[in-house]
């Protein structure tokens, strides 16, 4: 801490006195102690920490199956054509389906890494200090909002190559052919590698802010000097 002294003027009834009283000046947070640069590389240092972890943590098996805020549902848009099959007693294949889909992300999450990462190193931050100081998630909301577009076209050939690789059409087209047979249904037929890459790139968002709050509020997450810097305001 530096101290400071200034002098205090007292008027009174014989005139004025000048008393030499200090004060003291702090960074407070401490975010004045850091330059932009550094709040930027440590952003980037934490989103990439955690999409390490999201994507170790997706890609293990039921790494989307078995977590209710990852798993991938029946499309929405052939909600229709499930309950039919079900009433046509195809449940358990339904249920293997839906298995393919979220076995196809835990695939394509180990392709992850490199991809997000990338898009995190090169994604342009000029005010590092509005992020830091944003809640909880404002790092990985930010990343999402400027790299979807190009993450989702890199990150897409690796999802169809998962698709292919569990097998997903094999689980699917014996339910649309029933279904499709049916008199008067609606015949549907979604685009499963957009699905299946929408929902997967959500999911490890989702868990990348996760990793982000841990860095924010625990001070045994920022596993790296800059971080401990840079989020040092959070303790």
């Amino acid at each position: 801490m530096k101290h400071l002294f200034f002098a205090l003027i007292v008027i009174g009834l014989n005139g004025c006195t000048l008393l030499n009283l200090p004060t003291t000046t702090t960074s407070g947070s401490g975010i004045d102690l850091l330059t932009n640069q550094e709040v930027i590389r440590g952003l980037k240092e934490a989103l990439t920490v955690g999409t390490n972890n999201s994507t170790a943590m997706a890609a293990r098996t039921d790494g989307f199956l078995k977590n209710p805020q990852l798993f991938i549902p029946w499309p929405a848009e052939a909600i229709a054509m499930k309950e039919k099959l079900i009433q046509l007693g195809f449940q358990s294949k339904v249920n293997e389906f839906e298995t393919s889909l979220n076995r196809a992300a835990e695939e394509a999450a180990k392709e992850a890494a490199p991809i997000f990462i990338d898009a995190i190193t090169t994604m342009n931050v000029t005010d590092g200090f509005t992020i830091l100081r944003g809640n909880d998630t404002a790092a990985t909301h930010y990343l999402r909002e400027k790299t979807y577009a190009p993450l989702k076209s890199k990150f897409s050939p690796k999802v169809k190559a998962a698709i292919d690789k569990v097998n997903v059409t094999a689980y699917w087209t014996p339910l649309a052919n029933v279904y499709n047979a049916i008199p008067t249904v609606k015949k549907v037929n979604p685009d499963l590698n957009e699905y299946v890459t929408n929902k997967a790139i959500n999911g490890l968002m989702l868990l990348i802010g996760k990793e982000e709050t841990k860095i924010r509020t625990n001070v045994n997450a920022r596993v790296t000097d800059l971080l401990k810097k840079v989020f040092a305001n959070r303790s």
